[in-house]
């Protein structure tokens, strides 16, 4: 499992937007917040559109010896069921990366930026009223977006239901949580939601690879230390919690509770022949889960 892969965790963002499209601050200064913020990493993806000249944002002159960027963008193509256009996020993209073609829509534009070499997420399901179906179409992704930070001020930042309804039917998608920061003056604050990616190096292209291959869990607060099975058990090792849950492709949930939980230890029968995942909970309500982990 991902915890006991060669390397280390490494904190990042995979969602956000500077001046270059419709964010507060430059892409110097987008990226300073977050390292600021004691993050390793930062994708700015900022809105491929017309109206701002289909940006790439190149950030390469941000990297430093401690501190890696991913160039990306959030690609838009028509339409799904309830919106004009497709919410799309690429880290990974080649700065050359062709604008859509006027025939092209959000799925085909999906498969293009994977085939380009990017790690595909589908942006903010709930906010955005995606349905399954829509969902199903998008069959380039890698990732949903199970928790966007800026969403949730409009309680629409969770998208766990979609999630499980797609696991169910057999995606095999991993989940992954972002700010979709654009430091407006108005906005939440920044550093809200992130990924913590297990990688031998803060070479992009090794972040790329441990993204793709799901070798990541995503947090609001909390640590995950450890997790791991053990023929019908699952272990959870983690920082302070007042609640640790096993859920996943079937109704129902193991749960433990208490003051100060570091871990606990869950049968697995409730979710064999599905998927399960680990969330953590702690005295602010912040969580952190793993990435759905398939059982035989």
């Amino acid at each position: 499992m991902t915890f006991d892969l060669p390397g280390r965790f490494w904190r990042g963002n995979l969602h956000t937007h500077s001046n270059r499209s419709d964010g507060f601050l430059s892409p110097a200064e987008t990226a300073q917040v977050y390292r600021d913020a004691g993050y390793d990493f930062v994708a700015i993806t900022d809105h491929f559109r017309p109206e701002y000249d289909y940006p790439i944002t190149d950030t390469r002159d941000l990297r430093t010896a401690d501190f890696s960027t991913l160039i990306g963008a959030e690609l838009h193509a028509p339409r799904t069921e309830a919106g004009q256009s497709w919410h799309i996020v690429a880290a990974g993209l080649p700065l050359d990366f062709p604008p859509p073609s006027g025939s092209e829509d959000g799925p085909g534009l999906a498969r293009r930026a994977r085939a380009a070499g990017a790690f595909v997420g589908m942006a903010h399901p709930s906010a955005s009223l995606l349905t399954a179906a829509d969902a199903e179409s998008l069959d380039a992704a890698h990732s949903i977006e199970v928790h966007n930070a800026l969403a949730d001020r409009e309680n629409r930042g969770d998208s766990w239901h979609l999630t499980d309804v797609l696991l169910n039917r057999g995606h095999r998608l991993t989940t992954y949580a972002a700010d979709d920061a654009h430091l407006q003056p108005q906005d939440p604050p920044p550093c809200q939601a992130w990924v913590h990616v297990r990688a031998e190096s803060l070479d992009p292209d090794a972040l790329l690879t441990a993204l793709k291959a799901g070798h990541f869990y995503s947090s609001t607060g909390p640590e995950l230390y450890d997790v791991h099975l053990d023929g019908e058990e699952i272990t959870v090792r983690c920082s302070p919690a007042t609640k640790i849950l096993l859920t996943g492709g079937h109704p129902g949930a193991e749960v433990a509770q208490g003051t100060d939980l570091t871990g606990h230890t869950f049968p697995l029968h409730l979710f064999r022949g599905t998927h399960c995942r680990i969330t953590t909970e702690d005295t602010t309500g912040r969580r952190a889960w793993t990435n759905p982990i398939h059982l035989g």
